[in-house]
């Protein structure tokens, strides 16, 4: 079943497009309809006409109900649509939007459905930490 895009990023709490050395991703999550009213759509609260994305809460705008943040995400689903980098297979995946720690760097994890290499959506389009053998310096000069 292809996926539902999004009319604009305010149907979304999550959106992200990325391309580099072949491979490109978009990715989003849709806003989650309230659990006790079923009338609107979870959010951020708002305050004087700005949303506080620090917020530690998402917030229903018509009945006030509240839930934690990390509570409320780990229900949500991430919608990918990608190329991966390494065989050029275009395609298009559903995950849990729960962010895993890999290499010190928390990012949304998939594997490509052609050749299984794992593909890192990056919090803040960080890097994951390289582990290797460290240089040594001569103090002997």
């Amino acid at each position: 079943m292809p996926l539902k895009f999004p009319e604009s990023t305010e149907d979304c709490i999550y959106f992200t497009r990325r391309a580099s050395d072949g491979l490109r991703i978009m990715c989003w999550v849709f806003k989650a309809t309230c659990p006790k009213c079923k009338k609107a759509l979870m959010g951020k609260p708002v305050e004087g006409g700005k949303v506080k994305i620090r917020a530690k809460e998402y917030i229903c705008p018509s009945c006030g109900h509240s839930e934690e943040k990390v509570a409320h995400e780990e229900k949500l689903t991430a919608n990918v649509q990608y190329t991966c980098g390494k065989c050029a297979h275009a395609g298009e995946i559903q995950i849990p939007f729960k962010r895993k720690s890999v290499d010190g760097t928390k990012a949304l994890v998939f594997n490509c459905q052609k050749c299984s290499d794992k593909i890192l959506i990056t919090k803040k389009m960080k890097d994951p930490k390289k582990k290797g053998p460290v240089e040594e310096t001569d103090d002997d000069e």
